[in-house]
């Protein structure tokens, strides 16, 4: 069974797909500074963009949690573009991407951002997408690693 998780910022919103149907919504919490993409490491902001399922911890801090793949191949293109990184740490991430696994998560451009539980009441993470533990628990066995994830503003 094919899942995929599509995440509209807006609407506060994760849908799951499955073989190409929507499956489960879910309502969501964002970072504390929800409007725009992430650029940086303690921005506060949740990604905008493609990213895939790149670890799963049965043991967060938040119940459980799917890791994303943010920084991603063209979050660094265009932060090297910018300055904001150097070659290497641009390489490194498009490495990881063209290898699906984790990029660096260490950084100027943040990472370890996950799909995690700890509630959706209000925009509270550092940059993470946050669901009520009940609907961690229904998402997480259905999502395995490479799974893709459209993150919409």
């Amino acid at each position: 069974m094919a899942a995929r998780i599509r995440i509209e910022k807006a609407a506060r919103r994760l849908t799951l797909y499955l073989d190409g149907a929507p499956a489960r919504v879910f309502p969501v919490s964002l970072g504390r500074a929800p409007v725009g993409p992430k650029r940086a490491e303690g921005d506060m902001k949740t990604p905008e963009g493609r990213y895939f399922v790149c670890t799963r911890n049965d043991r967060s801090k938040y119940r459980l949690a799917l890791g994303l793949s943010y920084p991603s191949a063209a979050d660094a293109r265009l932060a090297f573009a910018e300055g904001r990184i150097d070659a290497a740490t641009r390489d490194a991430v498009i490495r990881a991407e063209a290898e699906g696994r984790r990029p660096p998560w260490d950084t100027p451009l943040g990472g370890f951002i996950m799909i995690h539980g700890g509630g959706a009441t209000e925009d509270w993470t550092a940059g993470c997408v946050a669901l009520d533990d009940e609907a961690i628990d229904a998402l997480y066995p259905l999502v395995p690693l490479g799974a893709p994830v459209d993150i919409l503003p």
